[in-house]
C-alpha cells in the first residue's frame, strides 16, 4: 500500500471525525438551548431523521466518494485499498476517543 493512499486515508477519516464532532457539538449545545422548553412532539422526530439522512449524505461522501470515483476509473485495488484504509483510521480514532474516555 503506497504512502499516498494512507495519507489521503488519514485525511478522509480526519475529515469524518471533525463532522461527527461538529454534529455531537450542535446536539449538545441545542440540548442546553432549548432542553427545558416543551417543543411540538412531531417536531423532534423530524429534526433527528432530517440529520440522520444528512449525516448519512455527507459520510457517504466523505468515505464513500473518493474509492468510488476510483473503482469508476478501473482503479479498483486503489478504490479498495483506500476504503479500506480509511475504515482503518476511523477505528484508531474511535480506539484515541474509547481511551481518552476511559481515563478520565
Amino acid at each position: 500500500m503506497s504512502k499516498k493512499i494512507i495519507q489521503q486515508a488519514f485525511l478522509l477519516a480526519l475529515g469524518e471525525v471533525a463532522y461527527i464532532s461538529l454534529v455531537a457539538l450542535l446536539m449538545f449545545t441545542v440540548g442546553k438551548l432549548f432542553g427545558d422548553k416543551p417543543d411540538p412532539v412531531i417536531i423532534a422526530p423530524i429534526a433527528f431523521l432530517l440529520l440522520f439522512v444528512i449525516s448519512a449524505a455527507v459520510s457517504g461522501a466523505l468515505i464513500l466518494g473518493k474509492p468510488l470515483t476510483l473503482f469508476l476509473e478501473g482503479k479498483k485495488k486503489e478504490a479498495l485499498q483506500l476504503f479500506s484504509c480509511t475504515v482503518a483510521w476511523l477505528v484508531v480514532f474511535l480506539i484515541v476517543a474509547f481511551s481518552i474516555v476511559a481515563m478520565q
